[in-house]
Formats: structure tokens, sequence, C-alpha cells
């Protein structure tokens, strides 16, 4: 049996500029790609019917059809990644196991358990920085503790920019591989086909060129439409960077706030279920299920919410300005815990991001690590008035016979909000 090098694609799908791809490719032994379809992660969702879990299977798809050009296969596996690891340390001769960091509390346990067993067996690891520009450490205050507040996170960030490298990744170092074996199919794990269509991502000029100008419109659907390309990584965050620096800063903040949500979830892992600022926690929420079914459903009488609620039901995708609205109503107006509308979103958007979901609902309850206090209280007939004041987005989300009668009213659960916080927080 002759020695391999494996390159365990994660969230990472792509083949082009791949950090732990280039190096696997460049180690001299032939390289075996491989995915896995984490059985931990799958029984999670109650849904069998998944975009999200269509969309890294056509991703996938793709990557294979690119890797038969060349001779090779993409070789796709169900259950648990230590299990798998176990039987491929079986059927091949590894001596490294390559794969790009993942920062997420259970992703970083699952790690720690295969390096433990592949060190034992004498197989080598090399783990390699490739979803972001800067991790971990890289930006730290000079007293080496994490930022918490994203201003001067950004900044430092910005002054610690150098060029950006891209990766190559040579097409030829991938073991042959000619046998017709597919890889696994949406059936063969559990789930079934959706309407999704992979379709690779671009950067649109046209859009990222006006980014500043148009992103908080939700009418004009100006956004680039990237998260989901990011959360799986279809889209390289070097090729991103590159094109921000170019052509728009606005977006380049956005870059910059994925990384920050990051690197807050890498070094304060129990904001995964707890509140940033831990005495948030003593807030005595309300929790009405009515008005939680209300929210989901897109009823409480308040249309620019209703509006998201309904475009984040039909498309798994909510207009980021939008977003912010529907947080603030559930968390401010009706008193209902941040992590309920976390969970809510973590089902539906496409595009989910522990960190991110997790940073933007606290920030949105005044939980998270925001110096702006709890007082930011979103009125959405005000926002409405802002950000669609031609009623174009509602209209296009609302039925003709839309006529729901508020389910609290503005005045009053603004006061609520800030009686209940005040007090909690005393």
């Amino acid at each position: 049996m002759d020695k391999i090098n494996i390159f365990w694609f994660r969230r990472d799908l792509r083949l082009e500029d791949n950090v732990g791809l280039h190096h696997a490719l460049a180690s001299g032994l032939p390289v075996v790609p491989i995915f896995i379809f984490d059985t931990d992660i799958l029984d999670m969702l109650d849904n069998k019917v998944d975009k999200r879990v269509d969309y890294i299977q056509q991703a996938l798809t793709e990557i294979d059809k690119s890797l038969q050009k060349s001779g090779a296969r993409l070789k796709t596996y169900l259950g648990q990644p230590l299990e798998i690891f176990k039987t491929l340390s079986k059927d091949f001769d590894i001596e490294t196991v390559f794969y790009n960091t993942d920062y997420e509390p259970q992703a970083i346990r699952r790690d720690k358990e295969v390096t433990s067993f592949l060190s034992k067996i004498k197989i080598q690891v090399s783990e390699h920085k490739d979803q972001v520009i800067f991790e971990k450490d890289d930006i730290v205050k000079s007293d080496g503790s994490p930022y918490t507040v994203y201003t001067p996170y950004s900044k430092k960030w910005k002054e610690h920019l150098t060029p950006i490298k891209t990766f190559s990744t040579k097409h030829n170092g991938f073991a042959k591989d000619q046998s017709k074996k597919t890889i696994l199919t949406l059936k063969d794990i559990g789930f079934e086909k959706t309407e999704l269509t992979f379709k690779p991502p671009v950067l649109k000029k046209s859009i990222i060129d006006d980014y500043h100008l148009y992103r908080d419109i939700p009418a004009l659907d100006h956004t680039t439409h990237l998260g989901i390309a990011l959360r799986f990584g279809t889209i390289s965050i070097r090729q991103c960077v590159k094109f921000a620096l170019k052509h728009n800063e606005t977006w380049l903040n956005e870059l910059i706030w994925r990384e920050f949500f990051m690197q807050i979830l890498y070094h304060f892992p129990y904001v995964a279920t707890k509140c940033f600022k831990k005495k948030y926690e003593a807030i005595p929420w309300l929790n009405n299920e009515k008005n939680f079914k209300a929210w989901c459903d897109g009823k409480t009488g308040y249309p620019i919410v209703d509006a998201g609620m309904r475009e984040l039901n039909e498309t798994g995708f909510m207009h980021n300005r939008v977003r912010m609205i529907t947080a603030s109503f559930l968390t401010k107006h009706l008193l209902i815990d941040w992590r309920w509308g976390k969970a809510y979103f973590a089902k539906k958007l496409l595009d989910y991001d522990l960190s991110a979901n997790n940073g933007n609902w606290q920030w949105a309850a005044g939980c998270g690590c925001d110096a702006a206090p709890y007082f930011r209280i979103f009125n959405p007939d005000a926002q409405t008035e802002k950000f669609d004041k031609d009623s174009k987005y509602i209209n296009k989300w609302l039925p003709e016979n839309y006529n729901i009668k508020p389910i609290v009213e503005h005045k009053f659960a603004r006061e609520r909000a800030l009686k209940t916080y005040k007090e909690a927080l005393k």
C-alpha cells in the first residue's frame, strides 16, 4: 500500500485558493480528498428537506466533477468523524491529514478528538488558517487580551493587514482514482432534494461599488448574497477582502465584523449559550409562546417585521437591516429571550453561522459585546419610514389582505422594556 496524504474538506468547499489543500498538494505525496457528512450535525436537523445540506451536496458534486478531469475523485462518508478516521486509517497508509481550522466550540472538540486519535497511531495532522484573514490571537490588545469592542478591533485589523496572498492548488497532486463510485447523494444521507440550485459565487462589482449607498434599503436587494458562500467556503475570504479593498470599505467593514464575532466566540465560548455581559442573565424574559409564534409566522401586526419573517420563512434569507429590526422587536417589544430568536434563525437561515448569528442577536438584545447600552430600541414604523418609505419591500412579502392588529403597542412596549432591563441590571 502506497503512502498518501488526506485533505479533509469542511467549511472550505472549493478547489481554488484553499490554504490547507494548497499545502497538502505541495507535500509530495498523492492527496486523497474527503468530506464527512457528520451525523452529529445532521441529526440535529429536524427537517430532512434542508437547503443548506442540499447546497453542500451540490458544491461537493462540483468539486468531484472538477477532480474527475484530472483522474481523481472526491470521497464522501457518512458518520461521526472519529469513527470515519478509524476506518480510513485501516484503508490507507496515511502520513498526514491536512485540514483548515474551524473555530466553533463543537468543531474544536471534534478536531481535538480526531487529532488525539491520529497522533496515537503516528499519523501527523497539518492544520491551516483559511476561513479568516486573522484568527485566535492574531489581533489582540497590547496586553495580549482579546478585543471585545468592534471599532478598536477593526482599526488594528486594518493596521495589521499586509498584501493578500492567494494560494494556488495544482490539480495534478491528487491520488489517481478511476472508480465509478459517485459521491453520496442526499438520499444516501437521509435528506431530500430541494428547489435550490448551486451557483458558483460571484463578486459583483455593480453591487459592491455602491454597497455603502444601498445596503440598508431592503426593497433594492442591493446586498452581495455571499453569506452562504462564506459560511461553507465556496468562496475564499482572501478573494473577498482583496475585492473589498479595491472597491468598497463599507463591505470590508462587514467582512471584519464577521472575523470579530468569530474571535469573540473563540475567546469566550460561553457566549454560544450565555449573555456576553453576564449580568444580563438576570433579565426576566416574558417568553410568551403565543407572541413568539406570531413573530415566527410574520403576524405581529408590524408590517416591516412581518415582511422580514415571511421572507425568511419562504426563502431562507432576510435582508440585514430587517434582521436587526425583527431581532430588536422580539427581544425588546415582546421581551422574548434572544436565544429563542437565535435558534429560530439557526433553523431557517441559509447563511446561518453560529458566531455571526450569536453576535448579532446579543447586539440586538443589548447583552453582547457592544459599547451601546440596552436602551437602543428600534421603532418599526420609524425604521420603515427611513428604509422602506414607499413600502416596496413590505408589499413584496405581505399578502394584499394583510390586516393584522399589532400584538403590542410600541410606546407601551418600549417603556416596559426599559423598565424591565433597568430593574434587572440594578
